[in-house]
This record gives structure tokens, sequence and C-alpha cells, in this order.
């Protein structure tokens, strides 16, 4: 059996053939439209249509009702919001097709087979355009009654602020928000400017780049520290293509440090890894969400 599984994001749309066995045999990348619905249907119909598939399998960012197909909202792509995705796609792509919401897949892999194998509490964030969150609790995926459980993206950073765009944790802490804050003290051109070439420049000892990755890690460590006192997970893993990067995981556990060392109480102490499967645990977790279903 091969399956498509297919990764949207708020930037790109990366795919792969991957067998039961969750092995790679092609894969692919293209940019997310960003003008509609129809637009995104017409690009996953040409991603199907490359090769013969036996079914699809999506991740895809938002609050996903998974059971029936339905996108509630939309999260970084919000044309997508009050929408039956499966059933339109299924009107061009004549297939079995499962979707899920993209960290609770990514938390689904790292479950079964990453970084969380060995734990029966964990949580995963995926940094992204947006930042993912998913809990694990007792070895099963928590998704909530509104489908919404673990959705980080919208937790309010500032203490008399209100949950508009400058202050929800995933856009104060997407991946863009580093690399426009980077150009922006460099004076640089903000196009010109991604995470490749930050962390790049951090490697090479640019303090600013480095200052700018520091902020940015002390503000993940907020609140990792704040859904470690409310949830007690036993491990946090960390995803997307920035969790590859040693400096990041690093930067997040030093400010970590901190934070735990200037508290006044005796409090359990996150780790934090990074998944194992890294920028392709959406896809991953898309294929096992497939393999699980028995529809």
């Amino acid at each position: 059996m091969k399956i498509l599984t297919i990764d949207i994001g708020g930037t790109y749309i990366k795919y792969a053939r991957m067998s039961e066995e969750m092995d790679i045999n092609s894969r692919g990348k293209r940019p997310t439209p960003q003008s509609g619905r129809e637009a995104l249907l017409d690009v996953l119909e040409g991603i199907y249509e490359e090769e013969p598939v036996d079914g699809i399998a999506i991740s895809l960012p938002g609050i996903i009702d998974a059971e029936n197909g339905y996108v509630v909202m939309g999260g970084a792509l919000r044309y997508n919001d009050d929408f039956y995705l499966r059933h339109a796609l299924y009107q061009r792509c004549r297939t079995k097709i499962v979707l899920e919401n993209d960290a609770k897949c990514a938390a689904m892999a790292e479950a079964a087979a990453g970084s969380l194998k060995d734990v029966p509490d964990g949580f995963v964030l995926i940094f992204g355009t947006m930042i993912g969150g998913a809990y694990i609790h007792s070895h099963r995926l928590l998704r909530g009654r509104h489908f919404s459980a673990g959705e980080v993206s919208y937790i309010t950073t500032v203490r008399n602020g209100y949950p508009d765009q400058d202050v929800v944790f995933g856009n104060r802490c997407g991946v863009p928000r580093l690399c426009r804050k980077y150009a922006g003290r460099k004076r640089l051109d903000p196009d010109t400017v991604d995470g490749v070439r930050l962390f790049h420049d951090a490697e090479a000892g640019d303090e600013i780049a480095l200052s700018c990755l520091n902020e940015f890690a002390h503000e993940v460590a907020v609140q990792i520290f704040n859904i470690q006192t409310l949830l007690d997970p036993d491990r946090f893993a960390i995803g997307g293509g920035i969790s590859a990067q040693p400096l990041f995981i690093d930067a997040i556990r030093k400010n970590l440090k901190k934070l735990y060392g200037v508290c006044l109480y005796d409090i359990p102490q996150a780790e934090v890894v990074a998944c194992k499967f890294q920028n392709d645990a959406n896809l991953y977790g898309a294929l096992h969400c497939f393999l699980q279903d028995k529809k």
C-alpha cells in the first residue's frame, strides 16, 4: 500500500508517498496557496494525480474535527474556516482521505515511535508559521470536546492585553516573527531572511542573531513553564524545521533553567527534547492517523 501524506503549512505544502512501514518513497514541496479554498484544492488534486496511491493522509493547521473531515477553524489558513475539506477533496480525488490537526499528527507520531514513546504524558510544540500544540495523556491523544485541546497558538502573552495578532503566542513565537525581528535589527530585506539564514548567522557568532534567538527562546520557555505547571507532562518534544537546530533546543533549556532558578516554589521541571521526526513529524503522524482509521 502506498499513501500520499500531505503536510499543509501556512507557507508551504510538503508531501511524501509513504509505505505502511513508514518508508518515504518520494517527496515534494509546493507553496501554500493564499487566495482561497479552490486554489488549495487545485494544488492537492495536482499532487494526487502525479502517481497512483491507495489513499491520502493530511496534516493541516487549525481546529479539526477529524471524524467528519471538517475544519472548524483554519488557523494560519483562515479561508478553511467552516469547511468540509474531506468531502470537497473527495469530489476530485476518489480515494480514502483522512485529515487531522498538524500538531496532533506530530504528537501521535512521537508517541507511537518517537521521543514520547517511553513516557505516558507528553506535550508537543511544533514551530512553523504559527505554533501547533498537542497533549498526549496516558499514551492517548487528548482532543478535547471542541477538538482544540493543546491549541497553544492562542495563548495571550501579555498581562493586560487582548488576544489579537500582536500578542497571541502563535504570532509572537512563530518562526516568521523571529526572522522579521532579526531582519529589522540588521536592517535587512525581510524577504531575504529565513530560519536557515538566521541560524547560519547565529552559528557564526553574530551577536544580533544570538540576541534575537535568546529573546525568542525566553518567550517559548515561559509558556513551557506555564504548561508544565498546568498539565505536568513528563516531557516536551519540539518539532518543526527549527527543531533541527541544536542552538534552539539549548536556548530553550537555558532559559527554562533561569526561570526555575528564580521560582520561589519547588515545582516539577520540564524536560525538553527535539522531536525524533523533526520537520517530518506531521507527515509520519498523518500516516499513523490513516493507518489507525478503520473506516
